[in-house]
């Protein structure tokens, strides 16, 4: 029998990707579906301006840390403003077995899988578990969250990191899942959610020839994926439906931080790096790091008075981008940086050194009114660039960086928090309700009733 239901679920692996020859809907039909999805989300949006202004019985400011009442996620009950907010989305989280999640968390590795850079996969998870949009009956929700835990396990060979047991692990998990439950198969997976917080996110590989090369795993190609790498422009590693995400940044180191260095207190150090920097880079297999940006960094501005750049860890880094007016966050292997949540949540201006870099939650954060971009190859006139913008509007930068809305928007914490990270996440889900089974058989109803009545 158990041979019988893999031999099922790899057939169905090979479907996911396949056109529904069955397909009948007419532009007209189109026509009518969107419009009852722009008329329940104004309807949905009504209710939430009328709303919104009234007392409630329970803060959305934030959510409290204890776990729901079942007996109020049982009966579905949200508080109006977030059912407002969120086009009244459901979300169950599967309870997957520990060896996906749970039993990294109980480790020798458990710190360092909750707080390292790439810890969002848990952070979305323990928020989401207590959050008000999460419904424990399946068939109420619009989504399903699929916690598996890939950068847990996340080992280095030879100084570099490899995550080749991640697609194995999540085609275990998507099996567990559509043996269990009805819900993967009856959509080929697009209303599931999935979280990718590493360097080339769904393609699960951390050098980018590779990644492209691979690309996005097939039983995933119908999915969303939450995952911290972007950019402008095609890419095979985000050829998939996906949302982008910060990196992970502790709240509790930043607030540390900020409490003996106020983010708008003094700052003695002009242009700050710590990290990663090759005196000469290294080529692995065709390969340089950071495209050599970072090199070219250090042998121009290594000697320069006005640059505090260094290459060895220090535990108590963070007290230097408090000190510092310009952060610089130049690509590694990848685009993204967690320098560039640091920077922001720490009063430093980011300045990006990552072309084409496509940035999280932009809704949210006003990376322009924030940030500098420099191009990669411009990195010899860092130096003026950075003089010219202290000499002219960097107070006006800082002003809309000490915005305390633009830190929360780019921080993840246990629970869901109004205008937070896992909020910011939610807000985007929202917008792609469409992917949702239980979305469209509503709209099929609202479809229905108008062609009889018409």
């Amino acid at each position: 029998m158990e041979t019988k239901k893999k031999a099922s679920f790899h057939a169905e692996m090979k479907l996911f990707h396949s056109k529904n020859n069955n397909s009948s809907k007419n532009s007209r039909y189109k026509c009518f579906k969107h419009a009852i999805i722009l008329s329940i989300s104004l309807s949905f949006l009504s209710s939430f301006i009328i709303t919104r202004h009234k007392p409630s019985p329970i803060s959305t400011n934030t959510i409290s840390r204890s776990k729901p009442s079942l007996a109020v996620l049982a009966e579905n009950r949200l508080d109006s403003s977030a059912l407002g907010l969120f086009n009244g989305m459901r979300i169950y989280v599967y309870d997957l077995p520990a060896r996906f999640n749970r039993n990294w968390l109980r480790s020798s590795n458990s710190e360092r899988c909750s707080s390292h850079l790439f810890a969002a996969e848990v952070a979305i998870h323990r928020a989401l578990i207590s959050s008000e949009v999460r419904t424990l009956e399946p068939r109420d929700a619009d989504f399903f969250f699929v916690p598996v835990y890939v950068s847990c396990n996340f080992s280095e060979a030879n100084g570099f990191p490899a995550i080749g047991h991640a697609r194995s692990l999540i085609a275990a998990a998507i099996q567990h899942v559509s043996l269990q439950f009805p819900f993967w198969n009856r959509s080929r997976g697009s209303d599931h959610v999935f979280v990718a917080s590493h360097d080339f996110g769904s393609c699960f590989h951390t050098m980018e020839d590779r990644a492209k090369s691979e690309g996005v795993p097939e039983f995933l190609r119908n999915s969303i994926i939450l995952q911290t790498f972007g950019v402008k422009g095609e890419h095979p590693c985000q050829e998939v439906e996906h949302v982008v995400v910060p990196p992970y940044i502790s709240p509790e180191s930043v607030h540390a931080t900020l409490k003996s260095s106020p983010v708008n207190g003094l700052r003695d150090i002009f242009a700050f790096f710590r990290g990663k920097m090759e005196v000469h880079p290294k080529n692995v297999s065709g390969r340089f790091y950071s495209k050599r940006v970072r090199t070219a960094i250090l042998r121009r501005y290594g000697n320069d008075g006005r640059f505090y750049l260094r290459r060895h860890r220090f535990a108590g880094y963070q007290s230097e981008i408090a000190r510092a007016e310009f952060c610089l966050c130049p690509l590694g292997w990848a685009p993204w940086s967690p320098r560039l949540v640091e920077s922001v949540a720490l009063g430093c201006v980011p300045v990006i050194i990552a072309d084409g870099i496509r940035l999280p939650f932009p809704d949210a954060v006003p990376w322009a009114d924030i940030s500098l971009t420099v191009a990669e190859a411009d990195v010899d006139k860092l130096g003026g660039v950075l003089e010219h913008v202290a000499a002219t509007n960097l107070t006006a930068i800082q002003r809309n960086l000490w915005d305390p809305r633009v830190r929360k928007a780019l921080l993840f914490g246990d629970t869901v928090e109004e205008s937070d990270a896992t909020w910011q996440v939610l807000v985007a889900l929202s917008r792609k309700l469409d992917r949702s089974h239980k979305w469209s058989r509503r709209v099929a109803a609202a479809l229905e009733k108008k062609h009889s009545s018409g």
